[in-house]
């Protein structure tokens, strides 16, 4: 019996429970509420993942590049633009959400979710303070993302300076990251049980409304991820790397197809290689190093949703946002997609850190966990054509790049 339950896709396990618990709550109604605790038990284990995951997946992929001298050509034109892209996108979503509001007219009056927690008031001073990892332990006891997150970067630099008397710690944090994630597949296999349990309780308590809000989620997030993968890669393919978009599109569709498939930015890895080298005509030493660092850090469909899913869950819940409020969502929406696992669900668990850092109640992740999974694909498309982009772009920026190789693969 359970093989059989495992054989079965786990997207599919997930629509099929989306569906289920649906049908159950709008039947049940509020009784439903009674298997709330189910839903309650995912969304603790996705919160116990945060801190870890985070600390291990970071400095494993700043300790990926190998060399400090590779950020120079290379290295640097390459984070400059997933930085900048990542921050693009980010403001995108939350562009899209602040105009369309998705999260209007659900009414949570009737939900018994506890105190909302008051929105972060402390000033820029505070907040640049606040960004220095004083105890380390204490950072992580409290989850306190930022300073975590500068304290895991400066580990993976440290590591990288210390070169060969580095390599013994970086296999640690390299195993601690495979580790990690081999742990977060086994979390989100619990994700049937979660979503039925909270769709159940969304339906059965917040009715049609709720379900209406999801709906007008889903519909944004393909938006911004179509407007990031038409209109911003295209312009980095057209302006910098003077290619056209089309042929850079026929050349990574098998990436874009295999990557909405897996939701898995590292399952499409070997796929997204194979097109930059061979349609695009990226070189090896360039493909190998972009685009193998960009499915670690380079989560732009992520962090745009990462945005829209903060505003979301402001607007269900009334949390006003001020402006100081939004560029701290930008910034961690951006570093919580660098520390987001090339895995389906990941993006899951980065919502905790931006949600908790303004204020938004967590139970906005029982809303979205069960239709994340279709958004999920749609975002790994957007980080693998971005990966592919801005290899080209660094490519060509380098010299790297065979034209040659790339008219040939149109003939083909």
């Amino acid at each position: 019996m359970l093989a059989k339950w495992f054989a079965i896709p786990l997207w599919q396990r997930v629509i099929a429970a989306l569906v289920l618990g649906t049908i159950t709550g709008l039947v049940w109604g509020p009784g439903a509420e009674s298997i709330k605790i189910v839903g309650d038990v995912f969304i603790a284990f996705i919160k116990m993942l945060v801190v870890p995951l985070i600390f291990f997946s970071l400095v494993s992929g700043v300790a990926a590049i190998g060399d400090l001298r590779k950020l120079g050509a290379v290295g640097g034109r390459a984070l400059l633009l997933f930085v900048v892209t990542g921050q693009i996108a980010v403001w995108l979503g939350l562009f899209l959400g602040t105009v369309i509001q998705p999260g209007i007219g659900v009414d949570t009056a009737g939900l018994d979710l506890g105190p909302t927690p008051a929105p972060n008031e402390t000033t820029w001073r505070e907040m640049i303070l606040g960004i220095v990892p004083q105890s380390p332990v204490q950072v992580m006891a409290d989850v306190n993302v930022l300073p975590l997150i500068v304290f895991s970067l400066l580990i993976g630099v440290g590591i990288l300076m210390a070169d060969k008397d580095g390599t013994p710690v970086q296999k640690i944090f390299d195993s601690g990251s495979v580790v990690m994630q081999n742990v977060t597949m086994v979390v989100m296999e619990l994700t049937p049980f979660g979503v039925y349990a909270l769709m159940a309780w969304v339906a059965g308590t917040l009715g049609f409304d709720a379900l209406i809000a999801l709906g007008k989620l889903v519909g944004l997030n393909y938006l911004g991820c179509l407007l990031i993968i038409g209109l911003m890669y295209s312009a980095m393919i057209k302006f910098m790397a003077k290619l056209s978009p089309v042929d850079f599109f026929r050349g990574i569709v098998d990436a874009m197809a295999v990557s909405y498939s897996t939701a898995s930015s590292n399952a499409t890895l070997p796929v997204t290689l194979r097109c930059a080298e061979r349609n695009l005509g990226v070189s090896n030493s360039v493909a190998s190093f972009v685009i193998a660092l960009g499915a670690t850090i380079n989560m732009n469909g992520t962090a745009m949703y990462l945005g829209l899913a903060t505003l979301f869950g402001a607007q269900v819940f009334g949390v006003d946002l001020s402006w100081g409020q939004y560029f701290l969502i930008s910034i961690l929406a951006t570093l919580g997609a660098v520390g987001a696992a090339g895995i389906p669900g990941a993006g899951l668990i980065m919502m905790a850190l931006v949600f908790g850092a303004v204020g938004v109640p967590l139970e906005t992740i029982a809303f979205v966990a069960g239709v994340d999974r279709i958004m999920d694909m749609m975002r790994t498309t957007t980080n693998v054509s971005g990966d592919a982009a801005v290899a080209v772009t660094v490519a060509n920026m380098t010299g790297e790049l065979d034209r040659a190789e790339l008219t040939s693969a149109d003939d083909v």
